[in-house]
């Protein structure tokens, strides 16, 4: 069993707010009990899985490690019973992907596949390019000071996945602050109640506002989609049919959300995140601007670094062994991505931010089946924004103390204040 002290921080929002808190915690499990049960006041018990060969081999065991069986992400005890409660004895509020296993993930995936292969992306390369050197026009036009995270890491990605998707311009400043109440919901700033302290029920009832919120704006364009189709995701999700019959309402709705969320959300963290840690660390803001070719080593170590996604759980179908230890049928796991991603036994210096970092074997997109489906995307978007910002950025150094959001689920910075000089 793990100590108390370390399984109360690893479901403390406010640890992945500080993370020198959930970094030592989950370096301590590495060492010394990288596959143990937590027992946090209040939650079930769950396995930790903290070491990256293990979590690999959880997510390539889709049969006999679930997605959908129990609640997908860390909720207590009396959030589970709530929840099942509203939908049904369901333990999910939406059923995205993420919810799903087979036959339906694979099925429900293979639907927007093709909209995110890397052949089908290079369509979008030239208009990506001119919202890229838009948004750096619009940094630049702020003189010589930003917040690097709210006027362009926040925006540019969203922009790029609501023309993806579909979305007017006009409704982006709606989208970005319903993501961050849903991503958010625990942090002071961005949640439905704005730091208000909350019951379960209320944080659960705020929680359900923000996702009513977005099917009401998604049932509309599903009506406008059905009548008059167009060249985007909205069109496929809303004309899609599985196995000839069109796809179940939540299920629809809730593919739309994570489009409308995780599609920018995890890359404007990673983005936010590679600046900030090169406004920290001057010769490695040097090595990438003397060299483009670095570019995509700047992408994968940002990606390592931040790691949005911090966990998924996992429920064990039937009796199994892993690293070792005993997994009874009905087990939940917790995989950590955030302790893989700093493992020692991968990463040399996994603590350091290295952009000529070697062969980054990282698990920030996830791993096998359920593997990112946007991960093309957001690599294409982050390329592409450095590639027409580091030429013109002549310096970079932080303007005030960085912050990251509160959050134990999805968490990256949402704010990253900087002075700067551009060409």
């Amino acid at each position: 069993m793990i100590a108390r002290d370390i399984a109360d921080t690893i479901v403390d929002p406010k640890a992945y707010a500080d993370r020198s808190r959930s970094d030592e915690a989950f370096t301590r499990l590495r060492r010394e009990a990288p596959l143990a049960v937590a027992q946090p006041e209040g939650f079930d018990p769950f396995w930790v899985v903290t070491r990256q060969d293990d979590i690999r081999e959880v997510e390539l065991k889709n049969e006999l490690f679930h997605n959908g069986d129990r609640s997908t992400v860390l909720t207590t005890v009396e959030a589970d019973r709530r929840v099942r409660e509203m939908m049904g004895g369901s333990p999910h509020l939406v059923r995205s992907l993420v919810q799903m296993d087979n036959p339906d993930h694979a099925n429900y995936r293979r639907l927007t596949q093709p909209s995110f292969a890397p052949q089908n992306l290079r369509a979008l390369e030239a208009r990506i390019r001119e919202i890229a050197r838009g948004f750096v026009d619009r940094m630049a036009a702020h003189g010589e000071r930003c917040d690097f995270a709210r006027d362009v890491a926040f925006l540019y990605p969203l922009h790029v996945v609501m023309e993806v998707l579909g979305v007017p311009e006009a409704d982006e400043p709606r989208m970005l602050t319903l993501t961050q109440e849903l991503f958010g919901s625990a942090d002071p700033d961005l949640s439905r109640s704005r730091g208000k302290s909350e019951s379960t029920e209320a944080a659960l009832a705020s929680l359900q506002a923000t996702i009513a919120d977005f099917i009401v704006y998604f049932n509309e364009m599903t009506e406008d989609r059905r009548r008059s189709p167009r060249a985007d995701l909205a069109s496929v999700i809303a004309n899609g049919r599985i196995d000839g019959q069109p796809l179940g309402h939540l299920e629809a709705m809730s593919y739309y959300i994570i489009a409308a969320t995780a599609g920018h959300d995890t890359t404007s963290a990673t983005t936010a995140g590679a600046l900030w840690a090169l406004a920290e660390r001057p010769a490695q803001f040097a090595a990438v601007k003397a060299d483009p070719a670095l570019i995509r080593g700047l992408i994968e170590e940002s990606i390592r670094w931040e790691t949005p996604v911090k966990h998924f759980m996992r429920t064990a179908t039937a009796d199994a062994e892993l690293a070792g230890q005993k997994i009874a049928k009905g087990d939940w796991l917790m995989l950590s991505y955030a302790s893989g991603n700093r493992d020692e036994s991968v990463f040399e210096r996994p603590f350091d931010f290295d952009v000529a970092r070697a062969a980054n074997r990282h698990v920030a997109f996830g791993y096998g089946a359920h593997v990112c489906l946007g991960q093309h995307l957001a690599r294409m978007e982050m390329r592409i924004l450095w590639e027409e910002l580091l030429p013109r950025l002549q310096s970079v150094e932080l303007d005030g103390e960085p912050r990251r959001m509160e959050a134990s689920f999805v968490c990256g910075p949402k704010s990253v204040p900087i002075r700067f000089k551009m060409h």
